[in-house]
């Protein structure tokens, strides 16, 4: 006869830890009751019931699903998330990896353990679990099957009785993982669980990362994880920011409003230019370009500004047009827009038709000084500002920098006229005003272009290739890359300078593209109208430099895809050493044109929209006409 008791208290049940209900404490929470036959004990005087297998029965549905209610209600919303380092160290204790989660020590009550009268494959769970420090890697997927198998089947029965969606209480696991040994060899293991946080690979990788750090000094706010743990008020500062640190003292005694002699501390000086130009090389694009006082503007001006042989844009932008369009505010648009906002239009001037527009990066308007502007008219009639020179200079860091754009008198047999248009540039520019020279004992009254460390002179010359235009064609029938060498043998510019009459001490990149001038308007074609005006280089980009290697140029190249004018732009890359500077100059103080900048941004945003409503109708079309 069976003899045994009812397992009414806690006691009796931790008594027994072999026992499904010791394994399933879950501390205020008492289990279920078993039922009135179910033996607590077996005497030594029945054999054959102390061979029968232990199988709990299932209660009802109702009484489940209120239990599940009541663990959401004071156990789920009561629990406290394990957000930090520090809740993972106070409930697991000290970690050998020091973040790896830490199994629970068994008789501990879990507050997100599962809710009673599971079925016989979550009853082992705990089992598979036990065994997971010890069974190795194939453990570790027996645990994982088992706990996916156990959600599901509680994912549909909570689903068959209710009808509705099942608690997020009832699917969690009854225990956290637990910790993994250090001779773990998947790498996605260790990092999804975020286990031995100190394993080298891992600090490589994270390290690689680009990322600021930030100081956490708020109060009430805990310390982020990208934080350096060595970081303090003394030495607050970013690992891997490209900005220099400005020390406390440097702020309350520096005025940044004087130089000194080295350069060195100032806010042109060394220093900040180190910063920028490590190499004290700065990218500088030119370009030239007669516009016929066409109204029409290209579609696109990426190819002038944002040449294809470029990987990286300029930092300053410097732009010549003659013959400009009519409305020259649309045009300065057009070159804010294609730029984008990471440059501004430090400034622009005109000159009856000659316009001037010199843009920048945004970051770099601090270290220019003020921007000064002189013209000159070589017309008899100067009320007739077609023809004429326009001149813009100003001091970056420690470097004076000086841009022509002219038109000089058109026609083939003029060239003493255009040598006289020269001379008369040269004497009339009145530059520098305010902004001091750089080196006073080299400069020339007599001369603008010595008066600055760098000159670069561009626009339409108009010097043409002397012999006919029939001599001219027949050249260029020839292979064009030596066709290029045998028609500068004709050009009229290169051998004035030969001769020393025009552009002394200046140079000239090497030409390897066909003549800029003259095209019929939207075509290849030279000109074919019946004045046949003979192909000519007449767009032309010379530099000059104070001190000898100080400019270097890179690509020097026209844009034949630009076709809404008789002339081809032509451009120039290149790079200008700059030198330290001291602060004694007038400073530009961050001016550009504000209003300018907006709107070319917001022209940007309207085009990148219609492009992509264009290629949403096109997707739409495309559908519906396979359909």
């Amino acid at each position: 006869m069976l003899k045994g008791r009812l397992p009414n208290t806690d006691e009796d049940l931790a008594a027994r830890p072999g026992s499904p209900a010791a394994d399933d404490r879950r501390g205020p929470e008492k289990s279920p009751v078993r039922p009135l036959d179910t033996p607590a004990q077996v005497g030594n005087e029945d054999p054959q019931a102390r061979g029968k297998p232990f199988s709990p029965k299932p209660p009802p549905p109702r009484p489940r699903l209120e239990r599940a209610l009541s663990l959401d209600e004071k156990s789920w919303r009561k629990r406290r998330f394990r957000t930090s380092r520090e809740d993972l160290a106070t409930r697991n204790g000290p970690s050998p990896s020091g973040g790896s989660l830490q199994d629970e020590a068994p008789g501990t009550a879990t507050r997100g353990g599962s809710p009673p009268c599971l079925s016989t494959s979550l009853q082992e769970i705990p089992t598979t679990r036990r065994a997971l420090g010890s069974g190795g890697p194939s453990s570790l997927g027996n645990c994982l099957s088992g706990m996916i198998s156990t959600s599901l089947d509680l994912l549909h029965r909570d689903g068959a009785s209710a009808g509705s969606t099942p608690r997020l209480a009832s699917l969690l696991p009854p225990r956290p993982l637990p910790a993994m040994d250090w001779n773990v060899a998947s790498d996605a293991l260790r990092t999804a669980n975020k286990v031995d946080l100190d394993h080298a690979d891992r600090q490589l990788r994270w390290q690689a990362r680009p990322f600021w750090a930030h100081s956490g000094l708020r109060p009430g706010r805990p310390p982020s994880p990208l934080a350096r743990d060595d970081c303090s008020l003394h030495s607050a500062r970013s690992a891997v920011s490209l900005l220099a640190p400005v020390r406390t003292k440097d702020v309350r005694s520096r005025s940044y409003l004087e130089g000194s002699l080295l350069a060195s501390g100032a806010l042109m000086g060394a220093d900040e230019l180190a910063r920028y130009f490590p190499d004290r090389n700065v990218a500088l694009f030119v370009a030239t370009w007669n516009m016929q006082g066409q109204k029409e503007l290209p579609p696109n001006l990426d190819e002038l500004l944002l040449p294809a042989e470029a990987d990286f844009a300029q930092d300053l932008y410097v732009v010549g047009v003659q013959e400009g369009c009519s409305d020259r505010r649309e045009w300065e648009t057009r070159l804010q827009e294609t730029l984008g906002p990471h440059y501004v239009m430090l400034y622009s001037a005109a000159h009856g038709a000659l316009y001037m527009s010199v843009l920048i990066r945004r970051d770099l308007i601090w270290f220019c000084s003020e921007v000064e502007s002189s013209t000159v008219t070589t017309r008899i009639v100067s009320q007739i500002k077609t023809k004429g020179a326009l001149g813009v200079s100003f001091t970056f860091f420690g470097t004076s920098l000086l841009f022509i754009t002219s038109h000089f008198t058109s026609g083939d047999g003029k060239v003493g006229e255009r040598l006289v248009d020269y001379s008369k540039t040269v004497q009339g520019l009145a530059l520098p005003k305010n902004v001091p020279d750089t080196s006073p004992y080299r400069s020339d009254a007599a001369d603008v272009t010595s008066r600055f460390d760098g000159v670069f002179w561009f626009g339409d010359f108009n010097f043409r290739l002397s012999g006919g235009r029939a001599a001219v064609e027949a050249i260029l029938k020839q292979d064009p890359g030596a066709s290029v060498q045998e028609l500068l043998q004709h050009d009229q510019l290169t051998r004035e300078m030969k001769r020393g009459s025009i552009f002394k001490g200046f140079q000239e990149p090497d030409i390897h593209f066909l003549p800029s001038y003259k095209f019929d308007v939207g075509k290849d074609s030279y000109d074919t109208t019946s004045k046949q005006r003979t192909p000519s280089y007449t767009d032309r980009v010379m530099y000059r430099s104070r001190h000898r290697d100080d400019i270097c140029p890179v690509k020097y190249s026209s844009c034949p895809g630009i076709r809404t004018s008789d002339h081809r732009p032509v451009y120039g890359l290149f790079r200008v050493r700059v030198r330290p500077g001291r602060d004694n100059i007038p400073l530009a103080a961050g001016k550009f044109d504000r209003e300018l900048y907006l709107l070319g941004i917001k022209r940007r945003i309207s085009r990148e929209i219609q492009r992509q409503q264009a290629l949403k109708s096109q997707h739409s079309s495309a559908i519906c006409t396979v359909s």
